[in-house]
């Protein structure tokens, strides 16, 4: 076999070929760095820090600390396995998220379906603009809405009950409704934005479809059926499976916002777990066992 240069039997070497290219789709590959350097920095980076969930870390180390700290193997590992917390973290976790699937993931399917049948463009655009903007407010600015709304003092709910004759309910201390109204506060707060996905679709589907049922005398609901999920069955597929691979990856600011000690039992989630222990009591190697635990049950899926 004959060599010459970056050159083998006459074919371009892969310098010449790479330097091509990258020279060819310039443009693109610029457009990609700002997400690969986040990603770079924030999620790679970091990753050194994972050590010292196999050691004793001590903040008063600094950086050098992580390295020159004692190594303990597995034991913080074991000692997260043998608390109670592992069984409670892991039961609402996954308890909560499938509370999601099954409640909040057919929801923007379903609003997307109406949005489709509404004729209407004006009043059309004003429900999408009402479903939209909650998606657009901080978990901090829904957080107070919803306190405010259930306070068992000056809250519209229970003044509502008040004037039935029933007692007031603490909503947010209350073991059996926190959950759902989690769930809840969820789905107001994203379910007008993940439909935009699904009415994309929809926009897709060849309308002659639709006309040729209408000829053979077809209802609303039958061209839904036949018509409409079956045009955008591919995406809610890729949805769902997305969907359950975050099945572990709760969401953080949400939990914390809302929930408080009476709900611990019922509401602690991985991510909160672990800023409680690693941020307000400073067991760093504690909470990196625990987190990176977590990671691993979230790769695997």
């Amino acid at each position: 076999m004959a060599v010459h240069g970056n050159q083998i039997d006459g074919s371009p070497g892969w310098t010449a070929a790479i330097s091509r290219f990258f020279t060819k789709y310039k443009y693109l590959h610029l457009l990609v760095l700002p997400g690969l350097v986040y990603f770079i920095i924030f999620k790679y980076l970091p990753m050194y820090g994972v050590i010292i969930a196999f050691k004793n870390y001590k903040a008063v180390g600094g950086f050098w600390g992580i390295f020159s700290s004692v190594w303990v193997g597995l034991l913080q590992f074991r000692r997260f396995f043998q608390s109670v917390y592992f069984s409670r973290l892991t039961v609402n976790t996954i308890l909560i998220s499938l509370y999601r699937i099954i409640l909040g993931f057919p929801a923007p399917i379903i609003l997307a379906l109406l949005f489709n049948e509404l004729r209407l463009r004006r009043f059309k655009r004003f429900v999408q603009t009402v479903t939209y903007m909650p998606h657009f407010l901080s978990w901090v600015v829904i957080a107070g809405f919803v306190i405010t709304i259930l306070s068992p003092t000056s809250g519209p709910i229970n003044a509502l009950l008040e004037k039935l004759g029933i007692e007031p309910i603490f909503f947010l201390s209350n073991k059996r409704l926190f959950r759902g109204i989690l769930v809840l506060s969820d789905m107001w707060r994203n379910v007008g934005w993940q439909s935009i996905i699904y009415l994309a679709a929809i926009s897709g589907i060849n309308p002659e479809l639709y006309e040729a049922a209408t000829v053979d005398g077809a209802l609303k609901w039958q061209k839904v059926r036949h018509i409409t999920l079956p045009g955008i069955k591919e995406i809610i597929a890729i949805l769902l499976i997305l969907r359950v691979g975050r099945i572990l990856d709760e969401n953080f600011q949400q939990i914390l916002n809302l929930y408080n000690p009476a709900v611990y039992e019922v509401a602690d989630v991985y991510e909160t777990y672990v800023y409680r222990i690693g941020i307000l009591q400073a067991e760093f190697s504690f909470a990196a066992a625990v987190g990176f635990f977590k990671s691993i049950c979230a790769l695997v899926l």
